[in-house]
């Protein structure tokens, strides 16, 4: 449940970002539209990977926390069955 509010959420924020950085290049004119949709479309890219690194960086945090918890639950455990 939480992975797919990530991935939605995820991707509409990447929408709006792409979106406001596409209107401002297209309001200030003078730009071929095939380059500027290029140049969006690439930031975008660019925002996915660093979100992407972000949240695997996040989950990564979570499993050592969670596998320290563990760790920490069986020694109190081996301290109350002594």
């Amino acid at each position: 449940m939480a992975n797919e509010f990530w991935k939605y959420g995820l991707a509409a924020g990447i929408g709006v970002v792409v979106g406001a950085i596409g209107m401002t290049i297209l309001s200030r004119g003078g730009m071929d539209l095939k380059k500027a949709a290029s140049m969006i479309l690439s930031y975008g890219m660019d925002m996915k990977d660093k979100a992407a690194v972000a949240v695997e960086t996040a989950k990564e945090n979570i499993e050592d926390i969670a596998a320290e918890a563990r760790h920490e639950r069986e020694q109190r455990k081996a301290v109350t069955r002594s």
